[in-house]
């Protein structure tokens, strides 16, 4: 994601008195802005989509690094293990397995 730092960065005061336009430059570039108090950053705004996004792939990066911290620890087994052991619990003929080469 880019940023523009002569158009992305608005203070408070702008942020009151432009909220409308503002939030049309980032709708209109997709690009976050920046809220700044005396100067600091102190919030970034996003368009909600663009929101959404970072947070599906935040989730799914989260799932990925514990199934990895799971692997690491020796909590996995063969696939095939699994799906007998599922087959068994949910009584699944055997029959029903050719899909998998069976």
């Amino acid at each position: 994601m880019s940023i523009s730092l002569t158009e992305d960065f608005k203070t408070v005061a702008e942020l009151q008195s432009n909220a409308a336009e503002i939030l049309q430059q980032m709708q209109q570039t997709g690009r976050p802005v920046v809220i700044t108090v005396e100067g600091k950053p102190a919030a970034v705004m996003l368009d909600a989509a663009t929101y959404e996004e970072k947070l599906k792939k935040l989730n799914f990066a989260l799932l990925v690094a514990e199934a990895e911290a799971q692997i690491r620890a020796g909590m996995s087994r063969p696939a095939e293990e699994f799906f007998e052991e599922f087959e068994r619990e949910h009584k699944i003929p055997r029959s029903t397995r050719s899909a998998r080469g069976k």
